[in-house]
C-alpha cells in the first residue's frame, strides 16, 4: 500500500483526492498539507480520510511518504519537488511544471540523481477522445499534417486575479498561456512534436488587476514546413476548446469531427466519403480509456512505481511544454521570431529573467488570501 500526501489544499486538490480514492487497494492518502491548515482539515473531513492535516510540509520530508501530489502555486513547484525527491519520495506535480526552464532542469536533474519518478499533470491525455485522436494521427490515413489549430478558450472574471498569488510574473509565472493552455500545448506536442520556431503576440484586454496576459496568439512553424496557430485566452465566453488537424487527405478534430475531400478536375473539392468512413470506423473501434483524467494519470504513476513501467508524462515532456510557452512569452515581449532550443544563455531561461523581460501590462492592485470553496472548470470533455 503506497502512502500518499497532497501538498496544497486548493481547488485542484479535490481532483487528486478523488482520483486516489479510486484505487483504495493500491494507495492511501495519509496527509494533506497547506499553509492554511484549516483548509487541509476541511478536505480530510469532507472525504472522510484517515489522514493528518499538516501546516508545514517539511514535517513530511521523512522518507515515509511514497508519493506526493504537489498542488501549490507554480513558483513553489521546483523547490517542493526537489525536496521530496531528495527525501526518497516520488512526485506528481500539477501543471505547469514550474515557472521557468531553469527550474524544470533542476527538477529533472533531481529525478535523475535520486531515481525518483517525476510526473507532470496533463490529465487531458488520459481522456478517450485524446487517446483516439493520437491513434488516428499515427494511422497515416490523413496523410501528412499540414496545419494544426489549437483553441484554448476559457473565461475568467475580473476578480479571478484578486487571489494573492495570481496575476504576477513572480508567483503565477504567466497568464492563460502558462496556466490554462498548458494542457492543450501538451497535447499538441504529444501529437505533432515540437515546432522549430514561434512568432507570437499577447495582450491584457480585460483584467487590469494583473501584470500578465489574458490573451495570446502563437504562430508555429514545424521543421517539415507545416504551420500551426495557438490561441490562449481567459476572455472567451463559452470556453470552447478544440484541436483541429488538417492533413493532406482529411481533417479531424477534438471534439471529434471528420471531413475529407477529393479534387475535381478544376481543383475544387468534392467529398471523399470513403476516406471519411474509414476514419470514422477507425475512431469507433479504438478502445475507451478505463480511467480518465486525473485518475488515469494517477493509475499510470502508481503502475510505474509498482512495476517499473514508463510514465506517459515525465519531466522531460513537462519541460518541452514549458519551452513552447516560454517561446511565446519571449516572442510576444520582444517582437522576435524565437527558435528552439531555449538554453541557459537565454534571457528568458530563469524566473528572474522572465520577470525582468516579459511585458507587465498592469500592476496588481488587489490581493485577497482566499476565495470561498467553490467548483472550478477544468476543460472540455472533447466528446
Amino acid at each position: 500500500m503506497l502512502k500518499v500526501a497532497i501538498i496544497g489544499a486548493g481547488a485542484i486538490s479535490t481532483a487528486h483526492i478523488e482520483a486516489y480514492l479510486k484505487f483504495p487497494e493500491r494507495c492511501q492518502i495519509v496527509a494533506i498539507s497547506d499553509i492554511y491548515v484549516d483548509k487541509a482539515q476541511e478536505r480530510i473531513d469532507h472525504y472522510g480520510l484517515n489522514a493528518q492535516a499538516v501546516k508545514d510540509y517539511k514535517e513530511l520530508l521523512t522518507g515515509e511518504i511514497d508519493l506526493v501530489s504537489i498542488c501549490t502555486p507554480p513558483y513553489t513547484h521546483a523547490s517542493l519537488a526537489v525536496e521530496f525527491m531528495e527525501a526518497n519520495t516520488h512526485v506528481m506535480v500539477e501543471k505547469p511544471m514550474a515557472s521557468s526552464l531553469e527550474e524544470c532542469d533542476a527538477m529533472n536533474e533531481a529525478s535523475r540523481r535520486t531515481g525518483k519518478l517525476l510526473s507532470v499533470v496533463a490529465q487531458n491525455r488520459f481522456k478517450t477522445p485524446m487517446m483516439k485522436m493520437k491513434s488516428v494521427l499515427e494511422s497515416g490515413l490523413m496523410g501528412n499534417i499540414l496545419h494544426v489549430q489549437v483553441d484554448s478558450f476559457w473565461w475568467r472574471g475580473h476578480s479571478y486575479y484578486d487571489l494573492w498569488w495570481r496575476g504576477t510574473w513572480e508567483k503565477e509565472g504567466g497568464g492563460p498561456t502558462l496556466n490554462h493552455a498548458v494542457h492543450h500545448i501538451d497535447a499538441l506536442l504529444w501529437m505533432m512534436g515540437s515546432p522549430s520556431e514561434v512568432q507570437a503576440f499577447m495582450s491584457n484586454v480585460a483584467h487590469d488587476n494583473a501584470e500578465v496576459e489574458d490573451l495570446s496568439i502563437g504562430m508555429l512553424r514545424f521543421a517539415n514546413g507545416s504551420l500551426g496557430q495557438l490561441t490562449s485566452s481567459v476572455v472567451h465566453h463559452g470556453e470552447e476548446q478544440q484541436l483541429i488537424f488538417q492533413g493532406a487527405k482529411a481533417r479531424v478534430s477534438t471534439p471529434w469531427k471528420v471531413k475529407a475531400s477529393n479534387s475535381k478536375a478544376n481543383g475544387f473539392p468534392e467529398p471523399n466519403a470513403e476516406l471519411e468512413s474509414q476514419l470514422q470506423a477507425l475512431y469507433d473501434t479504438l478502445p475507451v480509456v478505463v480511467h480518465e483524467g486525473h485518475a488515469g494519470q494517477i493509475d499510470n504513476v502508481l503502475t510505474s512505481i509498482e512495476t517499473g513501467a514508463p510514465l506517459l508524462i515525465d519531466g522531460i515532456s513537462g519541460r518541452q511544454t514549458l519551452e513552447l510557452i516560454t517561446a511565446i512569452y519571449k516572442s510576444a515581449s520582444t517582437g522576435q521570431l524565437v527558435k528552439f532550443p531555449i538554453g541557459p544563455e537565454d534571457a528568458f531561461y530563469t524566473r528572474e529573467g522572465v520577470q525582468a523581460n516579459a511585458i507587465h501590462f498592469y500592476e496588481k492592485n488587489k490581493s485577497i488570501e482566499n476565495f470561498a470553496t467553490t467548483s472550478i472548470t477544468t476543460g472540455s470533455s472533447y466528446k
